[in-house]
């Protein structure tokens, strides 16, 4: 036996951290957010027909409201301005 912890939950994509907090600091930056604001990132599967093999969720909550938004890409495929054009075009269909 090795002797080296395997962590079973870990995920196995080299840079997800380091993606998942880019795509955090886009968001704050889109969304001016306080320090006080959460945002979470989370890659999704789907296995359903039609459905996308991956999104990336992006939840955001600050002052007791939350909003999400959902794009359509692997999360190391998103960019910064997916991240914008998602939270635009959620303000946009909130009207």
């Amino acid at each position: 036996m090795s002797g080296a912890f395997v962590n079973p939950l870990a995920r196995g994509m080299p840079g997800v951290v380091r993606k998942a907090r880019q795509i955090k600091d886009w968001t704050r930056n889109a969304l001016s957010l306080t320090d006080e604001g959460v945002v979470s990132v989370n890659e999704l599967s789907c296995h359903l027909p039609g459905c996308p093999p991956k999104e990336t969720a992006i939840l955001v909550m600050q002052q007791g409201e939350t909003r999400q938004v959902s794009i359509h890409k692997a999360m190391s495929e998103v960019t910064k301005d997916d991240v914008e054009y998602a939270f635009a075009a959620s303000e946009a269909g909130s009207k």
